[in-house]
């Protein structure tokens, strides 16, 4: 039994999301998987109204997150109603540990009709890895 999905599936269900988000609704709209380094420079100077949505369970939260993000639980039943309940016309910023709970968000996002979302390429475990802060 497989308990761990290969990296390149998730990198190419984030693609194939890429590819099929324009096309929701008529509308433009906007996916990037994001490099650690991208990302610091994206918050850095974000576009106007990102939120950060941290996706791990409050425990990974607790032990730090990056600087003002909003914790929705992954796992929490309510996951998606959360989600549908924020302005899908304001952007995203999204992360997980390690891509794969961030990649299904963002193919929830896209299916909720959110029109901006950034997802942080390999999770706050890339973030570490680059040496960048956390709260």
């Amino acid at each position: 039994m497989m308990d761990r999905v290969p990296r390149s599936w998730l990198i190419a269900a984030a693609l194939a999301a890429a590819v099929a988000f324009p096309a929701c609704g008529g509308e433009t709209a906007a996916i990037a998987l994001t490099p650690a380094t991208e990302a610091q420079e994206l918050l850095a100077e974000p576009p106007a109204g990102l939120t950060v949505l941290d996706v791990r369970t409050p425990e990974e939260f607790a032990e730090g997150h990056l600087a003002g993000a909003a914790n929705i639980d992954f796992y929490g039943a309510d996951f998606a109603d959360q989600l549908d309940s924020l302005d899908k016309n304001q952007p995203y910023f999204v992360y997980c540990r390690s891509g794969n709970r961030s990649a299904q968000t963002m193919v929830i996002m896209r299916d909720l009709g959110f029109t901006e979302v950034y997802e942080l390429q390999g999770g706050i475990l890339s973030w570490f890895g680059a040496g960048l802060p956390i709260e």
